[in-house]
């Protein structure tokens, strides 16, 4: 896998670069396994504007992924490594012995007929999960659980991976891809390896008309409005400003977290 660029033809063309795609084996998805998704355009439930932004983007069905990896002790073959519209990440089509078929997301390193498990007694190999207890300190990690049996929240996009620090009566401390040290419960699992399409944090858009197609619309400056648009806007010239940050409805911009319940599970904050 790599980056791949053009001539440039054409301005847009100059900077645009996409992945080489060389790993992934199948260009249909498995469609028992997809579902049609609906898109908001970042309205709620009475269609208001929520979220700013956002609109359009093609067309596209989400695959249902197993980030829980529940089917315990029972060999699965991978069967293909398919593109996701829906994440940055790879996923595998997994064969399992019993006949059942699910989706997970592709750590690097796993091919097409490569054999996996989730299982409590697992080798550390790549795609294999295990509970926290059961995998060996400085393991790269991802896909994890913050509580047990709710299946993997952390760690899930592309390039990433968490690392293992610590384990220390009945929790375990997990060095997150952010910087940020967590505690978890050694009964939760995760999944053993680094996730794939490392290459997707060097692609470049390109062109305006890429952000259309993935549902992004286009961010105009506070300070590029009139007064009556913006508390930014306006003034002689170009100003920067005058005052703190703030939205177009003058509500300055703070830190969004406020979950004092987990507070305590944080060792070390990402700042």
């Amino acid at each position: 896998m790599g980056i791949r660029t053009f001539s440039p033809t054409t301005p847009s063309r100059r900077f645009m670069s996409v992945t080489t795609f060389d790993d992934i084996t199948s260009r249909k998805p498995y469609k028992p396994l997809t579902v049609g998704k609906k898109r908001t355009g970042g309205r709620n439930n009475i269609g208001w504007l929520a979220i700013r932004h956002r609109g359009g983007g093609h067309k596209k069905s989400y695959r249902q992924i197993d980030f829980g990896r529940d089917k315990r002790d029972v060999p699965g073959k991978v069967a293909t490594i398919e593109y996701d519209p829906n994440r940055s990440a790879r996923i595998a089509l997994i064969h399992y012995a019993d006949g059942d078929k699910r989706y997970i997301i592709a750590p690097q390193g796993l091919v097409a007929g490569q054999s996996i498990i989730a299982s409590d007694t697992a080798d550390i190999l790549v795609g294999n999960t295990l509970p926290l207890k059961s995998i060996p300190l400085g393991t790269a990690i991802h896909n994890v659980e913050i509580k047990p049996g709710r299946g993997g929240q952390l760690v899930r996009s592309a390039g990433n991976s968490a690392q293992l620090l610590a384990k220390d009566a009945g929790w375990v401390q997990i060095k997150l891809p952010s910087g940020e040290i967590r505690r978890v419960l050694e009964s939760c699992r995760a999944t053993i390896g680094q996730v794939g399409n490392s290459d997707h944090e060097n692609m470049s858009l390109g062109k305006a008309g890429r952000r259309r197609w993935l549902g992004i619309r286009p961010t105009v400056r506070g300070v590029a409005m009139n007064p009556v648009d913006h508390p930014l806007g306006g003034g002689e010239g170009k100003t920067s400003g005058g005052r703190h940050p703030c939205t177009p409805w003058g509500v300055r911009e703070k830190k969004t977290r406020n979950n004092k319940r987990t507070d305590k599970l944080i060792v070390r904050h990402r700042k």
